[in-house]
C-alpha cells in the first residue's frame, strides 16, 4: 500500500508516502545523534515531544505569515506535511555566541551578538555540512540569488517570532537550525522541525541548557530538559 511505502529515513525521522502524492507522513523517532552521526544514542520520548512541539510552533508561525509544510498532526509521533524538494542548505540563525561559532571565532559562549546572524551550511553529511558563503551556494548551484534572499528573509522572520514565543516560556533562544523546501509551485516554505534537537534553549534565569547540548556534552538530564521545554511551551509553570 502507498501509505506504507518508506520514502526516506533520516537520523530523527521516517517519511512515508500517502494516497495523496502531494502529502507525506512523517514519523519522529527517539534516536539521537551528534557530531554528524559520530555520537549516537536514544532520548526516551523525544520523538513525541519534537513532533508535537514542531507542530505547535509551525501553527504559530503560520498564524504570523510564515509559510510551512505543516498539514495535520495525526498522532503524538506522526504528522502529515506537504511534500517538498528540500533545498540543500541548512540555515542557522544565531543570537548569542555558542557551539561551533564560539570555537571558530574564539568568542566566549554566552556573548550576545550585536544582531541576529544568518549562516548557510551545505547539507551534506559526507562533507560534514560545511559552512558556505553566498558565492559558494551560487557556484555549487545549491540555490539562486533570489532563493538566498528569501531564505534569509524567512529565517529572520522566524527568529523574531520564536524569540518572542520562547521568551514567554522563560527561555532564551540562543541559536537554531532551519531547513526549507520548495513546493511544485516554486514557493519556498519552512520544513523539517523546530525542537530542542534543532534549537539551543537556555533557561532565562539560570542559563541552564535545555536542549540537545545536554546529549552532546554528556551533561545528563536530557529527557527532563526536553520535557521541561515542552511543558513550558504548552503553558506549564516555568521553573
Amino acid at each position: 500500500m502507498a501509505e506504507e511505502t518508506l520514502l526516506y529515513e533520516g537520523k530523527a525521522k521516517k517519511v512515508f508516502a500517502t494516497s495523496d502524492p502531494g502529502v507525506v507522513r512523517v514519523l519522529y523517532k527517539d534516536d539521537a545523534t551528534a557530531f554528524n552521526g559520530e555520537k549516537r544514542g536514544t532520548i526516551a520520548g523525544k520523538g513525541a515531544i519534537n513532533n508535537q512541539m514542531s507542530n505547535l510552533l509551525f501553527r504559530y508561525l503560520e498564524e504570523h505569515g510564515v509559510p510551512t509544510h505543516f498539514v495535520e498532526e495525526i498522532s503524538e509521533r506522526e504528522t502529515l506535511v506537504r511534500k517538498v524538494e528540500i533545498i540543500p542548505l541548512e540555515v542557522v540563525v544565531r543570537n548569542i555566541a555558542a557551539g561551533s561559532f564560539s570555537k571558530r571565532f574564539g568568542i566566549e559562549e554566552g556573548t550576545p551578538l550585536e544582531r541576529p546572524l544568518v549562516e548557510f551550511y551545505y547539507k551534506n553529511d559526507a562533507l560534514g555540512d560545511p559552512l558556505v558563503t553566498d558565492d559558494h551556494a551560487l557556484i555549487l548551484h545549491l540555490a539562486t540569488a533570489d532563493d538566498l534572499a528569501e531564505l534569509r528573509r524567512l529565517a529572520l522572520a522566524v527568529n523574531d517570532l520564536l524569540v518572542r514565543r520562547f521568551r514567554e516560556a522563560g527561555l532564551i533562544l540562543v541559536d537554531f537550525k532551519l531547513e526549507f523546501g520548495r513546493l511544485p509551485s516554486g514557493e519556498i516554505v519552512l520544513a523539517d522541525e523546530i525542537s530542542p534537537d534543532t534549537c539551543r534553549l537556555w533557561d532565562e534565569r539560570t542559563r541552564e541548557k535545555l536542549d540537545k547540548d545536554r546529549f552532546r556534552r554528556d551533561l545528563g538530564g536530557v529527557e527532563e530538559a526536553y520535557q521541561e521545554v515542552w511543558a513550558r511551551l504548552k503553558g506549564g509553570v516555568a521553573r
